[in-house]
């Protein structure tokens, strides 16, 4: 509903968080009402409500001001671990119920609680955006709200009543908190489904599915408790927040401390799934149903085997989880194996694969791995579960072909994310056609799904491209041999990588002939062509004419297809790594060669708003612009790996996260970011040096006391996990620089500047001079401005054209200097 920007109060000298709402919305709701409600919602005054600083009007916009807080929502945290510990959970959701009895007292409504508006900070829950809601939805406004394409409330969290828009009271609000804390339990929400109209539906007229089928670690009164607050009638839930506060098993009052569940509490319910013969047992040790009403107010009380039959039945409970808990719309496809004599169809093999991720990517309902996330399983030696745990996947799609006279047969499986076997299929089909072959795999796979998954794939026919066979054979070869020309290089065997490529090429150009109209052979030869450049680092001769074939190559396909987002993205990398290495000496060129490369990969988003790998580079580009703006790097970037987590350049992209929150003192997201870099790259020295970084900074969440001895372990674990002597020379330095300003914030000043002092700058290994500029941060943090100043000094007499940064856009590092005289002579500030 609204735009939020970080902004610094200037007469109080804190960080505010000001949320602009959206024009239309602002239209529809109107000056007059949003300032009657948000003059409600300001009286509010509660330990777990985020409070509001000021609102008001400017130039037609309605704003309002609340505390910045140096946390995440539970959103961010629910997105970093699906289900979140059991007694965390509840104790989020005791705090948020303890807001909204408090502000139910008051005749106060929310209206959308959901986990985007749930801060977390300091271990504590905090309820934001009281009153918003409620602007929204008075007065009739809501037809206008459809008008404009616009909904208050959330369909995931929406009670019944309040998605029909009947008048709604405190159980609505507590309906979306049960909500809530069933997600926080199970990982997803009670409902999903293609569109708001079919989770509302669901939500109106469908049982719960039960949380104990999921995690069986629940204890019953919790569920007991999520079952009441979630009945479709309003008078079946408890009415009040101290009565949901009653049934998780805390008395009224006692929501202050810390929730612990204890295992022992109540009798236990057990859940088998599936019995070896394959019926289903139910055994209840303690029974307590909660009936659920369908349209028209009939009451369906599911008991014993019913109610088994009801959470365990294919289009119910396997749509609902997988045997280990993960979600089955969340598919990976494995790489297809070859299973001929002669192990000659991996071209095929790798181009059914990819051809079925991308088939099934465009399916609504389904969340489908890139080929980036399933590849580095395709050598095999890992077990199905642990790749389902790995990818966060409930389905797994594996198969593979074989030859069989003139006919290729091919076997696809549907596995669980136990690994085991739902349901399998095979076919053959003529050799001599291998795009039918491809679309005959597709309808296979999207049965499979229709049975076991419940959702109905609406496939196109194949997205190759071309209907001729012979073209998309060769280009699969072409394909094959260019992933084995990468490997190559990788290992560091140029020749061979030189001779996969070329044989890639060749294999392109006869593709190409056999369809001459189709724009893949095309673009992958100028890809190949981008990468010759790309590795031609010490021959700038060569990585120019690499260019030049490249662009060359850009040109025959946008004639073809002028809006081709491959061919476009193609031709802007390629200009880009033309300004960036750079290979232009005239600066007009090089002006003229960024802008077009910006032109080129914004268009490529627009076209294809699912081109992670454009918007991948657009960051890169945006960091490295002499215009750049530091959200424009973090949009691009958060929008790749949202496309597309298994980028080849993911590990970059989140390092590219982290610096760009930093530098924006969104320290809480920084910290977030270099977290999951050491998640998924573990022996990643810039993931180990990131938290060091962060520590120099505000926001320290290890202990204060212990933060020193921390600081000095990262340093040496970024030195030995540093492969280059050389760079590893430069991070000794860089880390100790660091070190020194955890040093500072621990309040040891004295020790950090003697750990300055002994770090001398080696200008062989430091060129830039990058690391005077660390160093002149830390020097404000240990308290001596003056060597602070020099350090500056030290780093713009290497590079004077950043003295106009320092001038007119300072770091925040530099704040404390800004009104310094020495530092205003220095960067030339009036």
């Amino acid at each position: 509903m609204a735009t939020v920007y970080l902004a610094m109060d200037l007469k109080h000298e804190r960080e505010v968080a000001i949320k602009v709402l959206h024009p239309e919305l602002a239209a529809t709701i109107g000056p007059d009402r949003f300032d009657r409600e948000i003059r409600i919602a300001a009286k509010l005054q509660h330990p777990n409500i985020l409070g509001l600083f000021d609102s008001g009007e400017a130039d037609g916009l309605l704003y309002y001001v609340m505390p910045f807080i140096y946390g995440e929502s539970l959103r961010d945290r629910l997105t970093r671990e699906h289900m979140l510990p059991l007694d965390f959970a509840v104790h989020v959701a005791l705090e948020v119920a303890d807001a909204l009895g408090y502000a139910h007292s008051l005749g106060i409504i929310h209206r959308d609680i959901k986990p985007e508006n749930i801060m977390l900070s300091g271990g504590h829950a905090l309820v934001a955006d009281f009153g918003i809601a409620r602007a929204a939805t008075s007065a009739g406004t809501s037809a206008k709200l459809t008008e404009t394409g616009m909904a208050v409330g959330t369909p995931l969290y929406m009670s019944p009543e309040q998605s029909v828009g009947d008048q709604v009271g405190p159980t609505a609000d507590l309906y979306s908190l049960g909500c809530v804390l069933y997600e926080m339990l199970t990982g997803h929400p009670p409902f999903g489904g293609s569109n708001a109209r079919q989770i509302m539906a669901r939500h109106a007229m469908e049982a719960v599915p039960s949380i104990q089928v999921v995690r069986d670690t629940v204890p019953d009164h919790i569920e007991d408790a999520v079952m009441a607050v979630l009945s479709k009638v309003v008078a079946d839930r408890p009415q009040t927040a101290a009565q949901f506060t009653e049934l998780l098993g805390v008395p009224t009052g006692a929501t202050g401390s810390r929730f612990s569940v204890s295992r022992a509490q109540l009798p236990r319910r057990t859940l088998q799934r599936m019995s070896p013969s394959g019926g289903v047992t139910l055994t209840l040790r303690k029974r307590s149903l909660v009936g659920a009403v369908v349209s028209g107010g009939i009451a369906l009380l599911l008991l014993g085997g019913a109610l088994a039959w009801y959470l365990l039945r294919p289009s119910a409970s396997a749509a609902a989880t997988g045997a280990g808990g993960l979600d089955p719309h969340n598919i990976a496809v494995l790489y297809f194996e070859d299973q001929g004599p002669r192990k000659d169809l991996g071209y095929l093999a790798d181009g059914l694969t990819e051809g079925l991720i991308r088939t099934l990517g465009s399916v609504t309902g389904l969340s489908v791995v890139s080929k980036g996330g399933v590849a580095p399983f395709r050598s095999g030696g890992v077990g199905k579960d642990s790749i389902a745990r790995a990818l966060r996947v409930g389905t797994l799609v594996q198969g593979s072909v074989e030859p069989e006279n003139d006919s290729i047969r091919v076997t696809v499986r549907m596995l669980d994310d136990a690994g085991t076997e739902l349901d399998r299929a095979t076919f053959k089909k003529s050799g001599k056609d291998l795009i039918a072959l491809s679309d005959s795999l597709a309808e296979e796979v999207a049965a499979l799904i229709r049975r076991r998954i419940g959702v109905v794939a609406q496939l196109s026919r194949t997205k190759a491209g071309t209907q001729n066979p012979n073209a998309w054979a060769v280009y699969q070869r072409a394909l094959q041999r260019r992933t084995r020309g990468d490997s190559l290089y990788r290992s560091g065997n140029a020749d061979g990588f030189a001779r996969e490529y070329l044989a890639s090429d060749s294999l392109a150009g006869v593709a190409e002939r056999f369809d001459p109209r189709w724009t893949e052979p095309i673009v992958l030869r100028g890809t190949l062509d981008y990468w010759r450049s790309r590795r031609a680092t010490d021959d700038p001769g060569l990585a120019n004419r690499s260019i030049d074939a490249g662009l060359a190559h850009t040109r025959r396909a946008l004639a073809l297809d002028k809006d081709n987002p491959d061919a476009l993205e193609l031709r802007g990398s390629l200009d880009y790594w033309r300004w960036l290495y750079p290979l232009e000496p005239d600066s007009a060129k090089r002006v003229a060669l960024l802008a077009s490369a910006r032109a080129d990969l914004e268009r490529a988003t627009q076209l294809n708003p699912s081109q992670a790998s454009a918007y991948g580079m657009l960051s890169h580009l945006y960091a490295n612009a002499p215009d750049k703006t530091l959200v424009d790097v973090l949009l691009a970037a958060s929008t790749a790996l949202e496309k597309d987590a298994y980028l080849g350049n993911a590990d970059a992209i989140i390092n590219r996260l982290t610096h760009a929150a930093y530098d924006l003192a969104q320290f809480p997201d920084a910290d977030k970011w270099c977290r999951e870099g050491q998640r998924r790259f573990p022996a990643d020295a810039r993931f180990v040096e990131c938290e060091l970084l962060i520590m120099t900074s505000k926001f320290v969440e290890a202990d204060p006391a212990r933060a020193p001895a921390r600081a000095w372990l990262l340093a040496d674990s970024v030195v030995r996990l540093t492969p280059d002597e050389r760079d590893q020379r430069y991070e000794r330095l860089y880390a100790r620089v660091l070190v020194a300003g955890v040093l500072a914030r621990a309040g040891l000043r004295d020790s950090a500047q003697r750990v300055l002092r002994s770090t001398k700058d080696d200008p062989e290994v430091d060129p830039s001079r990058d690391l005077a500029n660390t160093a002149a941060f830390i020097w404000t943090l240990a308290g001596d401005t003056a060597e602070a100043i020099n350090q500056i000094k030290a780093y713009l007499v290497t590079n004077p054209s950043r003295r106009a940064d320092f001038r007119d856009n300072p770091n925040w590092w530099f704040r404390s200097l800004s009104t310094d005289p020495r530092y205003k002579a220095l960067v030339g500030a009036p």
